[in-house]
């Protein structure tokens, strides 16, 4: 979100605040590039991974990868982005392309909070109630409870379905993205949507994944030293920590104080200094909100249930297939010859 014109406290045009155009345009452009190519690949190379060792599934598996397919959800609709903040704030794909661009944006946004919600729930019954574990966490519940977040985050999202392109007679530009102006008639709604994702989308999962790995660690602190011996589950839960609180500090919780702060503002009167330090805010954090694509690949590698192990026997396969073919074609080869031979006519000296 960001503001291409600068508006007053009651919504009039101002002379004296400058607009923040290039700023948004070229840190959108950058950003949004950047968060393509890498949450493409990265993203789509796990995809590859967990799809074709799909035999060795666990609920950690199908939490993954549907992070991942959410991810690839996201990603694919930033170039359309991309192309808007190049033409300097010009929409020109159309009413549809523009909902579903902004509509997608907010799906992987929250879809990306509650799967890592759920992993970090799986993690802690594995270590805190490693036997009941086995009946509480199945694969199973896991695709049932994925289905019922994509459900969830694709209905409470909804509403960015309701706004789509709208054209400024101003800068006689066709827009698309662009947030609401000062005092406007759907501020109320808009706020009180906020405050629903806030606590629902935000608040809620973040208390829950405190809780969850406030148990890991006393856990973990409380084995005896030979039960710490085995770092392997330990070490995984650590990783996971560590990258998802890294990533809700980084992504998540920057973008939705700052959304918070920002539609409250709305209706006051501000100075320029403050409208363009808060117009500039929002672009940095919604940046870094889009920027979770690229941190969830980590999640796979560093702390994903034997995604290591998965790649290398991927890897082993792969190159078994490629052993396979040499010898296939030798045996294919080998009975033609044979056969040729036996079909030849015999040497003039067998009629002597």
């Amino acid at each position: 979100m960001a503001y291409a014109n600068e508006t007053d406290g009651v919504g009039n045009r101002t002379g004296e605040c400058h607009p923040i155009d290039d700023f948004r345009n070229q840190v959108y452009s950058t950003s949004y590039s950047l968060i393509t190519v890498l949450g493409f690949v990265g993203n789509g190379f796990a995809l590859i991974v967990l799809i074709k060792t799909y035999r060795q599934i666990t609920p950690f598996h199908v939490y993954m990868m549907n992070l991942a397919m959410s991810d690839l959800l996201c990603v694919m609709t930033l170039p359309l982005r991309v192309l808007y903040y190049v033409r300097k704030g010009q929409w020109e794909q159309g009413d549809f392309l523009c909902r579903i661009s902004s509509y997608f944006l907010y799906v992987n946004l929250y879809c990306s909070i509650y799967f890592m919600t759920a992993m970090s729930v799986t993690r802690f019954l594995a270590i805190v109630y490693p036997v009941k574990n086995l009946g509480m966490a199945t694969v199973n519940r896991a695709r049932f409870v994925c289905l019922g977040i994509w459900v969830f985050s694709s209905f409470a999202s909804s509403p960015f379905l309701m706004t789509g392109q709208s054209f400024d007679p101003k800068s006689n530009k066709t827009k698309c993205f662009e947030p609401p102006e000062y005092n406007s008639e759907r501020l109320p709604k808009l706020q009180a949507l906020n405050y629903f994702a806030l606590v629902l989308g935000f608040i809620l999962p973040f208390l829950v994944i405190l809780i969850c790995y406030a148990g890991i660690v006393r856990t973990l602190l409380s084995r005896n030293p030979a039960a710490r011996r085995q770092k392997s589950s330990a070490s995984k839960a650590i990783r996971m920590i560590v990258i998802v609180l890294l990533t809700f500090l980084v992504s998540f919780m920057p973008y939705h104080i700052q959304r918070t702060i920002h539609l409250s503002l709305l209706s006051t009167a501000m100075t320029c200094e403050d409208k363009s330090f808060m117009h500039k805010s929002v672009v940095v954090t919604l940046c870094l909100a889009a920027c979770n694509s690229c941190f969830d690949p980590m999640l796979y590698f560093f702390s994903g249930e034997s995604f290591r192990s998965r790649l290398s026997s991927l890897r082993n396969t792969m190159k078994n297939s490629a052993m396979r073919r040499p010898s296939k074609m030798k045996q294919i080869v080998k009975p033609k010859s044979m056969g040729n031979q036996s079909d030849s006519p015999e040497p003039s000296g067998a009629w002597c």
